[in-house]
């Protein structure tokens, strides 16, 4: 493998570099404010970068990666390899303090506290979910569910009954 290469002008530390990258559905956060970015490291002259679907199945996993290539890359870092984690599961809670403000900032609720279940099998729950979130427009916390999905599938559409603007919120998950 070849030594991990560093063009004089950009950036030396793969980590500092994969932490630009913003996610392309949410592109007022980067990765590492969703927490999908979970650890970039240098292995046998590789970098290494370890990432975590928000859900099974999400599309946007695609583009992350090739945007993750794409920035390390261009930051002159030659052998870089992005690998896809699922254990543990992403969660809501990852999403770090700055990447909440930056979502309420862009007028999207950030989640809750993620729920805690006990071990075992997951519970089969045949009612309708009940999330709740205050607008991030007029802070209100009146506010009802319009669809159990938004733009993407790890948001829902929700609309404030105090200023009647609709919005999305990131579930907790």
């Amino acid at each position: 493998m070849t030594a991990v290469t560093a063009h004089p002008a950009a950036a030396t530390d793969p980590r500092a570099v994969a932490e630009t990258v913003t996610d392309p559905e949410l592109p007022a956060l980067t990765l590492a404010d969703l927490g999908v970015l979970r650890d970039v490291r240098v292995h046998d002259g590789t970098v290494v970068v370890d990432i975590t679907p928000t859900y099974s199945g999400c599309p946007a996993m695609g583009v992350m990666r090739a945007d993750l290539l794409h920035a390390l890359h261009s930051a002159g870092f030659d052998d870089v390899e992005v690998r896809t984690v699922l254990s543990p599961a992403w969660s809501s809670d990852w999403i770090s303090e700055a990447g909440r403000r930056k979502l309420a900032a862009a007028g999207i609720a950030p989640p809750g506290r993620a729920p805690v279940r006990p071990a075992g099998p997951v519970p089969l729950q045949l009612g309708p979910s009940r999330r709740t979130a205050s607008c991030p427009l007029c802070g209100s916390p009146d506010t009802e569910e319009l669809s159990e999905f938004g733009a993407t599938a790890c948001k829902a559409l929700r609309r404030c009954r105090s200023c009647r603007e609709p919005f999305e919120h990131v579930k907790e998950i």
